[in-house]
């Protein structure tokens, strides 16, 4: 199953093109990697920066934060379908009240 592309058989036999496979020999096993991205030939070959590793994060956020503003905005909509619907209904009773007090008044 080694297809073109994978860790295998990468695309390039370039090794300035290709991310590390395996951790340097100078670096401890184990060890954090650094808050900052390095500068040239080790900074093009990092293939997932810790900013990169936070995109998925940060595009949730958003995506929530979105939706829950489109659920405040259809919240306000309904309260106000709602409201509009019981001031039709008190106008009615308005006039219906009216209406018999008129009759009332006449007789």
């Amino acid at each position: 199953m080694n297809t073109a592309g994978t860790i295998d058989r990468p695309l390039t036999n370039d090794p300035k093109k290709q991310a590390p496979m395996k951790p340097s020999t100078n670096e401890p096993t184990g060890s954090a990697i650094e808050d900052f991205t390095t500068t040239g030939v080790t900074g093009s070959r990092q293939n997932r920066t810790r900013e990169m590793q936070l995109i998925p994060e940060a595009l949730a956020r958003a995506h929530m934060h979105e939706r829950l503003h489109e659920a405040e905005q259809e919240r306000r909509a309904v309260r106000l379908v709602v409201a509009r619907r019981m001031q039709r209904r008190a106008e009615r009773a308005s006039r219906r009240a009216r209406r018999a007090l008129a009759v009332a008044v006449m007789q």
